[in-house]
C-alpha cells in the first residue's frame, strides 16, 4: 500500500538596499535583499514550510525559531536538509515540488537551472521533479513597490507501507 501526502508552504520577507540576495540557495546579484533572522531564502523557506505540512509537523518557524541564536544568519539550504531528514525520518520521499516566487526585480530566469539542480540534491530527486516559476506582480502591493519578494511551494510525498 502506498500514502501520498501533499504539502503547501508560503514565505514573505523584507527587501532591504544592500543586502545580499539568497533565493533558491544561490546568490542573486541585486541592489536589494531579503531581511531575516537566517539568510532570508523566501523560496527555501516556503519549501521547508510544504514539506513540514505534509508530514503534519509543525511549520519553520517553530522548527528553527528566530529566537534561537544558532539559526542566526543560517544558510538556508542546512535549514532544507534538516528538515529533509524530518520528512524521511517519517517514512516519505518526495515525489515532486512546484514553487511560484513573486517579485518585481530582478528576473531570475537566468538562476532557476542553478537552484533545481542544488535544491534536487539535497532533497535526493532528480531536477525535473523541482519545479519554479517567477511572476511580477504588474507593480502592485509591496511586491510591486519592490518592498518584499514572496514565494509559494506545494510538495507531493509518499510513502510505502513496506
Amino acid at each position: 500500500m502506498t500514502f501520498i501526502r501533499t504539502g503547501l508552504g508560503i514565505d514573505f520577507h523584507q527587501l532591504e538596499e544592500g543586502r545580499v540576495f539568497m533565493l533558491g540557495g544561490i546568490k542573486i546579484p541585486h541592489y536589494k535583499g531579503a531581511v531575516g533572522h537566517s539568510d532570508a531564502d523566501v523560496l527555501l523557506h516556503a519549501i521547508c514550510d510544504a514539506l513540514l505540512g505534509a508530514v503534519g509537523l509543525e511549520d519553520i518557524g517553530t522548527q528553527f525559531p528566530d529566537t534561537d541564536p544558532a539559526y542566526k544568519g543560517i544558510d538556508s539550504k542546512l535549514l532544507l536538509e534538516k528538515t529533509f531528514l524530518l520528512v524521511k525520518g517519517k517514512g516519505y520521499h518526495l515525489i515532486n515540488i512546484d514553487t511560484a516566487i513573486c517579485l518585481q526585480t530582478p528576473k531570475i530566469k537566468p538562476f532557476i537551472p542553478q537552484m533545481k539542480i542544488g535544491i534536487a540534491s539535497i532533497l535526493q530527486v532528480e531536477k525535473e521533479a523541482i519545479g519554479i516559476k517567477a511572476t511580477t506582480t504588474e507593480k502592485m502591493g509591496f511586491v510591486g513597490r519592490e518592498e518584499g519578494v514572496m514565494a509559494y511551494a506545494t510538495v507531493l510525498l509518499e510513502k510505502s507501507s513496506d
